[in-house]
């Protein structure tokens, strides 16, 4: 969710290193970059991008409100913002 409580939908090979991306790099997302801080408010696994893709895609076909209801009772995962994470997906 961002900070004006916009919902961003994407998918990753790397749940970590995107949600830092989004909050503290300028390879951001466009989106995202504008709307910081984001936080992780639910996600999904799959074994494999194209899964990943049409999941992607089915979320950001709901409104707003099936989307929320799918996140709730979801607990994430804290990501945290150290500066040895911060450097390693800088370079």
């Amino acid at each position: 969710m961002c900070s004006d409580n916009t919902l961003y939908t994407g998918y990753t090979n790397n749940l970590e290193q995107r949600v830092l991306a989004h909050n503290t790099l300028n390879i951001a997302a466009k989106y995202t970059k504008a709307r910081r801080p984001v936080k992780l408010v639910y996600s999904e696994s799959f074994k494999t991008k194209s899964k990943a893709m049409k999941r992607e895609w089915e979320i950001k076909g709901m409104r707003r409100r099936e989307k929320l209801k799918l996140f709730s009772g979801f607990t994430p995962r804290h990501i945290s913002c150290s500066p040895a994470k911060l450097k390693a997906i800088a370079s």
